[in-house]
């Protein structure tokens, strides 16, 4: 819990960093490293102090720190963007001619408009610009957008191109952005991991190409994150049941991949060490075989800290290394502080570590253990991303919660299966036929259940916009709640609504006794402050005459 405020101040200072100017995040960093030294130095101070008012000075101080370095961070890529070799050309917007070093895989943009043909984008590094005859060299992150030819460049080449240098939206980490007006022209091409592990997933996707449509397209994604070949109308089923995340690689395949490496180091019986190097390496090679996605990166670093932990003997810590996780790749790239994907990956995992257990212990136990997870997982997962997708795309997908649990089981197959093909489909393809077909029947099970459910009535309800929206489906998450633990527990609930009956009942009854004593002192009060107004007349003893002595005679004995 005491990394929770580093996170937060972590998270919000990278956002702020991406939105503002280099002087006002050099500003911040002074700020916040102020801050955290002066409470390392009320902590230094109050040694005998209590012990939980130093834990939460250290922990805002920690904060402090962390803060303060992301916003250097920040500072130093918005000063490259402001004062750096593509500001003037930037700023001008005239024509270049420029060549960039690879470094980043192509992916496919919708163009913009009605235009025909496709668009591709790729990471590329500054080598030299030359913009109204000046030569100017430097240091710059470009993202490159062009037509065709651009889809066939790779990691390590040098290449030549002419076009147009703009300014890129807020929260990239990028200088500029060029609008390539000509395809690349390779100049050298130096060796890159990268492009090795291009090769291999364009190998595995042929390898795959036997498979009917739906499978062939959705198998390479499910294992290397490769969607080239996803069908659009399966992508657009998919987004409507709710099954996005399992179109390309998420931290569930981390999580199996390091977990198959760490049972074959147990397998080999390799020292816990090696154990640990074994696994964070063939972890290292899945995440350079897939891309360095967010969601991806997250699930590597929250897997390799938690790798560390359990070599070190720490266990049972999974919200430690959420932090831990989160706050180095934020270090890293305070990019992704705004990056919408590594904010569900984030939630759906705190989701997970929180309620998950919780959940799966309401499950009666005569349900097995692996089913009550498969239901509880997906569900917690969803109940903290439910509102960031509702604010994203306002529609709501009452059978997403059904696909997923019943897609749940397949997605370790597909991994497991694929993993092991895709190096055989690059050294002895007809081998790799075998693996390629158990994932490929589970992959066409998961894209016949999204087809299934996406063509069922309701499938895509209309949602409210805006912040209405999302505190709808925030309350829709506690009221899912809350229903799904009175179905399971029956007996719980009648108790629990008598109990409310008879503090209801003896509220009541209170309320009434208070306001009939009210009542009878307020007629007491009435009566004796308004005696006077009343007529005088004898009382009782008063109109008691003696009798004559005439009526006692006459009285009977």
């Amino acid at each position: 819990m005491r990394l929770i405020p580093a996170v937060l101040v972590t998270w919000s200072v990278a956002f702020a960093g991406s939105l503002i100017d280099a002087a006002w995040s050099a500003a911040l960093a002074g700020v916040m490293a102020l801050v955290g030294t002066l409470l390392l130095v009320r902590t230094r101070r109050h040694r005998r102090a209590v012990p939980r008012a130093r834990t939460i000075s250290a922990t805002l101080a920690l904060a402090g720190v962390l803060g303060a370095a992301v916003a250097v961070s920040c500072a130093v890529t918005a000063n490259t963007r402001e004062g750096g070799p593509l500001a003037e050309a930037v700023a001008e917007g005239s024509g270049v001619l420029i060549e960039v070093r690879i470094t980043g895989v192509p992916a496919e943009v919708p163009a913009p408009g009605h235009s025909g043909g496709n668009r591709w984008s790729v990471e590329a590094g500054l080598v030299e610009v030359t913009s109204k005859g000046s030569v100017t060299q430097g240091s710059a992150d470009v993202m490159v957008v062009g037509g065709n030819g651009w889809q066939d460049v790779r990691p390590g080449q040098h290449v030549r191109t002419s076009g147009t240098l703009k300014p890129v939206r807020e929260g990239q980490a990028q200088a500029a952005l060029l609008a390539a007006a000509s395809a690349p022209v390779v100049l050298t091409s130096a060796f890159d991991v990268r492009h090795s592990a291009f090769d291999l997933r364009r190998q595995f996707v042929a390898a795959s190409g036997w498979l009917p449509p739906d499978p062939a397209g959705l198998l390479p994604g499910m294992v290397t994150g490769d969607t080239s070949a996803l069908p659009e109308s399966l992508k657009a089923d998919m987004k409507t049941t709710g099954m996005t995340h399992l179109t390309a690689v998420s931290g569930a395949n981390c999580s199996l991949v390091l977990g198959g490496f760490i049972l074959i180091a147990r397998c080999l019986r390799l020292t816990r060490p090696l154990a640990g190097i074994f696994a964070a390496c063939g972890l290292l090679a899945f995440v350079v075989m897939v891309g360095p996605d967010p969601s991806v990166l997250r699930a590597a670093v929250m897997g390799t800290v938690g790798l560390a932990a359990l070599v070190g003997g720490l266990r049972g810590r999974s919200l430690t290394f959420l932090c831990l996780a989160t706050i180095i790749l934020l270090l890293l790239d305070p990019s992704m502080a705004s990056n919408v994907g590594f904010l569900l990956s984030v939630l759906a995992t705190l989701g997970i570590i929180l309620l998950a257990t919780r959940i799966a212990s309401w499950i009666p136990s005569t349900v097995p253990r692996w089913l009550a997870a498969g239901i509880a997982v997906p569900l917690s997962a969803q109940l903290l991303c439910g509102p960031v997708i509702a604010a994203l795309q306002p529609q709501f997908t009452p059978y997403a919660l059904v696909a997923n649990v019943v897609a749940g089981p397949l997605v370790a197959p597909i991994t497991i299966f694929g993993t092991f093909a895709v190096p055989l489909a690059a050294v002895l393809p007809w081998l790799a036929a075998a693996p390629v077909a158990v994932a490929g029947v589970c992959a066409g099970v998961v894209a016949g259940l999204a087809r299934f459910f996406a063509h069922l009535p309701g499938a895509a309800l209309p949602w409210a916009e805006g912040p209405a929206g999302v505190s709808a489906m925030v309350a829709l998450s506690v009221v899912s709640v809350l229903v799904f633990w009175m179905m399971l527990h029956p007996t719980g609930v009648v108790h629990q609504v008598m109990m409310l009956h008879r503090a209801v009942m003896l509220t009541i009854e209170r309320g009434a006794r208070r306001k009939h004593g009210r009542l009878e002192a307020c007629k007491k009060s009435s009566g004796r402050n308004h005696l006077w107004l009343l007529p005088k007349t004898p009382g009782p003893r008063a109109s008691r005459r003696a009798p004559s002595p005439g009526a006692m005679r006459r009285r009977p004995p």
